[in-house]
């Protein structure tokens, strides 16, 4: 009768998909971590995967400019300049608002961290220059990951 017993314990161990254990079971495995360190300095990230920014609500101005040659000069240095900035780095995020009944044209999200460098970089722009827009500024805090809109932006237009 014990080597029966023997036997089927036995038999109960070494049976595959059967889940026996001697021993008790010991710490859960630490989760793998998907923090990409070199990701997150290249983004300016900081403890929380955040970093500051500057948003800039484009208005309608005091001076707009009426259709013709001047006018798309004007858009065409607008659209240059914000490539620019995006290329140095500067600008995370731009893009145009529907029309909107409180004179909201456009919003760029700057990625520095005071309204002052913001100012300096609206500064250069031709919509800003010839009174067409007018810039109002806020100070945010949001995901390093918006640094890679434009990255990824470049991946989705032919």
């Amino acid at each position: 009768m014990k080597l029966c017993r023997n036997v089927m314990c036995w038999a109960l161990l070494f049976t595959p998909g059967l889940a026996v254990s001697a021993t008790t079971p010991g710490p859960a495995p630490a989760p793998v971590s998907k923090f990409d360190a070199g990701l997150a300095k290249r983004l300016g990230a900081d403890v929380r995967g955040m970093r500051p920014y500057v948003l800039v609500v484009l208005k309608t101005g005091p001076t707009p400019v009426p259709k013709g040659e001047k006018r798309d000069a004007m858009f065409a240095g607008h659209f240059a300049n914000m490539d620019r900035l995006a290329k140095a780095g500067k600008l995370a995020l731009a893009g145009p608002f529907s029309k909107d009944p409180d004179g909201w044209r456009g919003l760029f999200v700057f990625a520095v961290e005071t309204i002052d460098e913001a100012k300096e970089l609206t500064s250069t722009d031709p919509v800003i220059i010839n009174g067409e827009m007018v810039a109002e500024y806020h100070v945010w805090y949001g995901s390093a990951a918006t640094m890679m809109v434009g990255e990824i932006h470049e991946k989705l237009t032919p």
